[in-house]
């Protein structure tokens, strides 16, 4: 079975707010051009951002630029994460609240 790491649930003007599994928000992510996110950690520094990519994934890359993984959706309407070499880290679904909720596999 899959530990759940944290959910996030949707913020103001298109956001989304990050959390722990203890219920602490632990960063954000801003809606950026291009239809991509720029991530902020808690304290508001940003950390990174994510771009679309094809067949409706998300690049995600280091405030540096450095591509660090990547999600893709899954069969049953979640997602699947993938670290930048390409190996399965995680899995998030659907929420009944319209959050996503977030799992180590």
């Amino acid at each position: 079975m899959s530990k759940k790491e944290g959910y996030s649930r949707p913020g103001l003007f298109g956001g989304i707010n990050h959390y722990d599994a203890n219920g602490h928000k632990i960063g954000e992510s801003r809606p950026g051009l291009f239809g991509g996110y720029n991530d902020y950690d808690a304290k508001g520094h940003k950390i990174g951002e994510s771009r679309p990519g094809i067949f409706g994934g998300m690049n995600h890359y280091d405030a540096k630029g450095h591509k660090v993984g990547e999600s893709r959706p899954g069969v049953f309407g979640g997602a699947n994460h993938y670290d930048a070499n390409g190996h399965k880290t995680g899995h998030s679904s659907k929420g009944i609240f319209g959050d996503w909720n977030h799992y180590d596999d």
